[in-house]
């Protein structure tokens, strides 16, 4: 597998962060983020890892009933990335 720059790398992060912004405060699996940006599971799961470590993204692991997953993971923003992403939307908007 070729290597990808870690410009390239940080446009997909800035990708899933702009995904789960935009459907927030629904969480989001894994497999459907991947599907969204048109990626690999794989290689997002690993990239949405990089954001967990970075405290961009949290990981969720229980359904809504309580019971915990043993496959999947379901991601998203951490309320400081959330907070972060809003104040920019906002800045963007009344700059136009």
């Amino acid at each position: 597998m070729p290597q990808i720059s870690k410009q390239k790398k940080d446009k997909i992060a800035e990708q899933i962060l702009h995904h789960l912004f935009s459907t927030s405060p629904s969480p989001q699996f894994t497999a459907s983020i991947a599907e969204s940006i048109a990626r690999d599971e794989e290689f997002i799961k690993a990239m949405l890892q990089d954001l967990k470590i970075k405290n961009l993204v949290s990981e969720i692991n229980k359904n809504p009933s309580g019971i915990e997953y043993t496959r999947r993971q379901r991601w998203l923003l951490s309320p400081q990335a959330f907070d972060a992403y809003k104040k920019q939307q906002s800045q963007s908007q009344q700059a136009i």
